[in-house]
């Protein structure tokens, strides 16, 4: 009696040839991993004993990311010295400066159609060129300027902080 195999399907494929921009954009941001990585660079966190502790991956999983995420241009690396060693930080590029409205889209999704876990409470986007929250993700709501990481702070409650972003190559 012959066992039959389980179809085993890739858990990914190569779009990056596709002609469908939505198909090329997941090719490079569809790994939750990376979207979590940009916003953490894009608050200051871009060493990676602090994107390790901050996301609760593996350094395994980070390693392979950051250097895919460097080859796919969304992050860059400068040294630093630390320990007599040269050590990498990382730093966003304007391709993932651009993800910001994707980022600030998606948490503003979520406040809206996902139930907050006790102990969480509102994360406020603060326009800092105004000093108003906006509930838009590309322009601010309350004056209509463009918004940029570096004009942006991300009000966390459960953390009692506001994060301030940074610009790309900050």
């Amino acid at each position: 009696m012959s066992q039959e195999r389980p179809i085993r399907m890739p858990l990914r494929s190569d779009w990056s040839t596709e002609l469908c921009p939505v198909r090329r954009s997941l090719d490079v941001l569809g790994d939750p991993w990376v979207l979590l990585i940009v916003r953490d660079v894009l608050h200051g966190n871009g060493r990676f004993d602090g994107l390790r502790d901050n996301l609760g991956i593996s350094e395994a999983v980070l390693s392979r990311r950051l250097r895919a995420m460097v080859e796919a241009g969304l992050l860059a690396t400068t040294d630093y010295a630390r320990d007599g060693r040269t050590r990498h930080r990382y730093v966003a590029t304007e391709a993932a400066a651009d993800l910001l409205p994707v980022l600030q889209q998606l948490a503003i999704w979520a406040e809206k159609h996902t139930s907050t876990p006790p102990g969480g409470g509102h994360m406020a986007l603060i326009h800092e060129t105004c000093g108003q929250e906006t509930t838009r993700a590309e322009t601010c709501s309350a004056c209509g300027e463009p918004l940029h990481a570096e004009d942006m702070s991300w009000v966390k409650p459960w953390m009692d902080t506001s994060h301030r972003l940074q610009a790309a190559g900050g």
